[in-house]
This record gives C-alpha cells, sequence and structure tokens, in this order.
C-alpha cells in the first residue's frame, strides 16, 4: 500500500498541469485523457481488399430520441471529405472541434490545390493541433481519440489511429473505447489479409468483436452504428455511407446464430 500511496501523491504534484513533466518523465494529464477515452463506447475500424468499414457502440438508444435533428443523427460517425471519414471515441464535444478543423483544413487544400488532401496529410495536420493541447499552458487534451478511415491515388486505402497525444499511426484493423484491448485480440486472431476478405466479412468481424466489447450474450441492429468507405474504379469516385439497421440486420442475426452456436459447442 505504502508504494501504491507514493504514486498517487507523486502523481498528486504534476498533473495540475499538461506542460509539466513527473520525475518518471510522464505528463500526467495526457495519460489521464486517454484513460477518459478507455471508459466511453467502442469504435472498431478494419481494412479489407473492397474498402474500409467502420462500427461504433451507439450508447443513446432511447426512443424519445429525433434522429432527425441536427446532431442527432450519427453519434460517432463523421465525414471530413468526400474521401475520409472518421469514427470517435471519447467525449464528443471536443471531437466535433477537431472534426471542423479538419473539414477546414481538407476544403482550404482542396480550394489552393484543385486536388483531395492526401489522407495522411489531413491526420498529421489533425494531430500536430492535438499535439500543441499537451504542450502549452492553460490548455487540457482534447479527451478523444479518432479511427480515420480513407483512400487516396498515392496509398490506397488508409485505416489510422490517433491518441490525445498527438500520436498517430496506420492499422489494418484497431479498436479504440471500452474493453480495446480485448477486442484487440480478437482483430489478432480473426482478422485476414487476403483476397477473401472483402466487406462483408470485414462488417461481420466489427460486429463479433463489438458483441464482445458490449458484453453481450446478442447484438441488436439498434446498438450499432457502422458506416463504409469504398472507391469505384468505373467512376473513380470514393463513397462514404451508412449502413442502415435494415441492412445490418441478417449480419447481426447471422453473427448471433455463430455466437450461440460456438457457446453450445464450448
Amino acid at each position: 500500500r505504502r508504494p501504491q500511496r507514493k504514486y498517487f501523491a507523486m502523481a498528486r504534484r504534476y498533473d495540475s498541469r499538461t506542460t509539466i513533466f513527473s520525475p518518471e518523465g510522464r505528463l500526467y494529464q495526457v495519460e489521464y485523457a486517454m484513460e477518459s477515452i478507455s471508459n466511453s463506447g467502442s469504435a472498431i475500424g478494419i481494412l479489407s481488399k473492397e474498402g474500409i468499414i467502420l462500427a461504433t457502440e451507439k450508447k443513446v438508444i432511447s426512443k424519445l430520441l429525433d434522429t432527425g435533428a441536427v446532431g442527432c443523427r450519427r453519434e460517432k460517425m463523421y465525414k471530413l471529405d468526400d474521401h475520409v471519414a472518421c469514427a470517435v471515441a471519447g467525449l464528443t464535444a471536443d471531437a466535433n472541434i477537431l472534426i471542423n478543423k479538419a473539414r477546414l483544413a481538407a476544403q482550404q487544400y482542396l480550394f489552393t490545390y484543385q486536388e483531395s488532401m492526401p489522407v495522411e496529410q489531413l491526420v498529421r495536420r489533425l494531430c500536430d493541433v492535438k499535439q500543441g493541447y499537451t504542450q502549452f499552458g492553460g490548455m487540457r487534451p482534447f479527451g478523444v481519440s479518432f479511427l480515420y478511415a480513407g483512400w487516396d491515388e498515392e496509398n490506397g486505402y488508409q485505416l489510422y489511429h490517433s491518441d490525445p497525444s498527438g500520436n498517430y499511426a496506420g492499422w489494418k484493423a484497431h479498436a479504440i473505447g471500452a474493453n480495446h484491448q480485448q477486442a484487440q485480440n480478437i482483430l489478432n486472431q480473426d482478422y485476414k489479409d487476403d483476397e477473401t476478405f472483402g466487406l462483408r466479412e470485414a462488417m461481420k468481424l466489427a460486429l463479433k468483436v463489438l458483441m464482445k466489447t458490449m458484453d453481450s450474450t446478442s447484438l441488436t441492429s439498434d446498438k450499432v452504428e457502422m458506416s463504409a468507405v469504398k472507391y469505384d474504379a468505373e467512376s473513380q469516385q470514393v463513397y462514404f455511407s451508412y449502413v442502415t439497421e435494415e441492412e445490418l440486420e441478417p449480419l447481426v442475426s447471422e453473427v448471433n446464430e455463430e455466437g450461440k452456436a460456438k457457446d453450445s459447442t464450448s
């Protein structure tokens, strides 16, 4: 107990400012921001040969919610540009500020160069903003993590993750939010990096992971928010689309049946 008490006493001395390092070289406010994300709803991103799937746990499912109102249509899915979308985990209000900055940066680039902003460049621009909020006094880190899904001519389909510190990395499949470590273990086991792994397989895997992270024996389509980013070679256009509850229903039923069959055999 004494070492633990000493740790908390040490943390209290250095966690009042984001600009102060502890003697161990830690920035406690940044770590607290990451911890707040671990307590939020799950978000999954999965790369396939046919496109990218983003899936999140829908927290607000009240029948009184007006889903047609601005700000209520989608809880955690956002379109940044015609070729980039994102899913968020953490404080949605913080996410709105960063999303507006990302949209503005994408449109400024388009206006200046008459072409879409490369996905990684847009991610890096946003991460520079997030990093600045860990380095200057009088600010706090953004309590939100992003999964970015996009396509550009140079690198094709891309999936990135960024955290409150301003770090980002590219992934083939990644999970953020509640129970993210358990979700990551399932993705490591079941993700396939081959030609047979298409959008349908990615959607099923995302639903399977969400069912585990939500600690639920069965999944329903009204608790899931899902979208897809696809590139059409014929029209040479990138399409971002939301998966409706009607489209999700057969996949959810299939995943639930597979889960029950696996539980009965074990």
